[in-house]
């Protein structure tokens, strides 16, 4: 666990988040983030002097398929089971709660 990290900080960051913990979730999160702490800490010592800033750890090009046009749903079919549809469209109403 890091020394720095202090079960009354886990807590204070609890009560900000609005989370009710038990004393055994205190001291096991405490230990938890202490160890994620801790590694976040040895990150920051490594050398990157001679690594290449990168968005993404592989050379990804465009990996989203072609679009193709094909059958789809016909809207007239699908607007026939809205529960209320006007001119074309769905009929919803202007501030959720309220009815059109």
């Amino acid at each position: 666990m890091s020394s720095s990290l202090r079960r009354e900080d886990v807590a204070k960051v609890a009560q900000l988040a609005r989370l009710s913990l038990s004393d055994d979730e205190l001291d096991k999160f405490t230990e938890q983030l202490g160890q994620v702490l801790e590694h976040a800490n040895d990150m920051g010592t490594l050398n990157l002097e001679n690594v290449v800033a990168t968005a993404h750890p592989f050379g990804l090009i465009n990996v989203v398929r072609d679009d193709v046009v094909r059958p789809s749903l016909d809207r007239s079919e699908v607007l026939a089971m809205a529960p209320d549809a006007r001119d074309g469209r769905f009929a919803v109403p202007r501030i959720m709660g309220e009815a059109p």
